[in-house]
């Protein structure tokens, strides 16, 4: 089997997702995913790894990625990984079709046939636009939907945990610290601006008490000293984890936060490849490795990171609030993987929009996420997408 063509879709509408299709003389296609900067991540697929993809053996994943990694952006999750992330899951999705098996059973099998959801709270447009993470991208302006859930835990967070609870969910990640951050560069947090971002805690814990746990994120946004103030401010609420609450580009600084944080430390979508993830793990403060597959390296890389992490005794919890080809893949990992805790969600998505894109979905039900075990990834992207007005697509092929 050789790889023919590489395709790449994407969407004026969705303006941060990126499509990649690996097209092969057997007529198999894979297909892979990839968030943010999707123009920018077309140009270096076509202007550089599909040239080292065309008339190469797709099965060969492995070697695929050795010779599409650069001399630059191996080390980050900069255009090219994002690229190299999104080929790499189209290349099991391949395999998987091709040894008629689902990506899970491929990778080694399932540990468990169904893994526990929580709901990243996010409303139908959040990060809709192509202006970064931002809360001037968190569409606060729409209501398109019983799931307005960003509305939810800013406004009425014990009614959204009750909701939640309703239907099985018992874990909810929420970000209520962010709007300080961004008025003073993480530099300062007020007393009023921290009484307002702890109101949705105590509304949660009076509405629910100890039944939901609550995933705390930070966006990266906070500078230690303050991400400090915060974590004593948050410790009567009994929060599960806090992700990513200082920038990842100096580790070493966990190991000062976590001296006032109680929760799990939890780090990091930003981080790449199993090198990243080793100097996290070494940090001796790890306490959840949450990596996102169309940032980190994709499906080859993650399995490794899980792995690794295993050996540290910890668990890891996929990332996913891009888009749905990603949020199928990351769950196959969450099923094979033996210290998956929980796997991420958004029920804005999934429930809506992500239904205009693809066949089919992951199910969920009462709080838990399972498969289907159709060959590959399980889902395709669907028949017309790359026919709509707004859809731009580029071919590679080989000469």
């Amino acid at each position: 089997m050789k790889i023919t063509q590489v395709e790449t879709i994407r969407l004026g509408e969705f303006p941060n997702i990126l499509w990649v299709r690996l097209h092969t003389d057997e007529g198999l296609v894979g297909l892979g995913e990839t968030f943010m900067g999707a123009e920018a991540v077309e140009a270096y697929l076509h202007e550089w790894a599909a040239f080292k993809l065309l008339g190469t053996d797709p099965l060969q994943i492995e070697a695929r990625n050795r010779d599409i990694t650069g001399y630059l952006g191996w080390r980050g999750s900069g255009v090219e990984t994002r690229g190299n992330s999104a080929v790499d899951i189209a290349l099991w999705d391949l395999f998987g079709k091709a040894a008629n098996m689902p990506v899970h059973t491929a990778l080694g099998g399932k540990s468990r046939d169904a893994i526990r959801i929580y709901n990243t709270c996010a409303g139908y447009q959040y990060i809709r636009s192509a202006t970064n993470q931002t809360s001037s991208n968190w569409g606060l302006a729409n209501n398109n939907g019983p799931y307005e859930d960003l509305q939810g835990f800013l406004h009425h967070a014990d009614e959204l945990a009750e909701s939640l609870l309703s239907e099985g969910i018992t874990a909810m990640k929420i970000w209520p610290f962010d709007p300080a951050a961004e008025k003073s560069h993480g530099q300062y947090i007020s007393h009023a601006d921290l009484d307002t971002a702890l109101e949705p805690f105590r509304k949660i814990r009076q509405a629910v008490g100890g039944k939901m746990d609550i995933m705390v994120e930070f966006h990266s946004l906070w500078r230690l000293p303050m991400a400090q103030k915060i974590a004593r401010a948050l410790q009567e609420f009994d929060t599960f984890w806090h992700e990513d609450a200082i920038r990842m580009d100096s580790l070493d600084l966990l190991k000062q936060y976590a001296k006032d944080c109680q929760a799990l430390v939890c780090a990091s979508e930003t981080l790449s490849y199993k090198w990243g993830f080793k100097d996290y793990l070494q940090t001796g403060v790890a306490g959840v490795a949450m990596l996102d597959l169309s940032w980190c390296g994709g499906l080859t890389e993650a399995r490794k990171i899980a792995a690794m992490a295993d050996a540290w005794q910890l668990p890891v919890a996929p990332h996913d609030c891009t888009g749905p080809v990603v949020w199928a893949a990351s769950t196959h990992l969450s099923l094979h993987a033996p210290n998956a805790l929980i796997q991420e969600s958004v029920r804005a998505f999934f429930t809506g929009w992500y239904k205009e894109l693809v066949t089919e979905l992951p199910k969920v039900e009462n709080g838990m996420i399972s498969l289907n075990d159709k060959p590959g990834l399980g889902l395709e992207l669907l028949p017309d997408l790359h026919k709509r007005a707004d859809a731009i697509v580029r071919v590679s092929k080989a000469a």
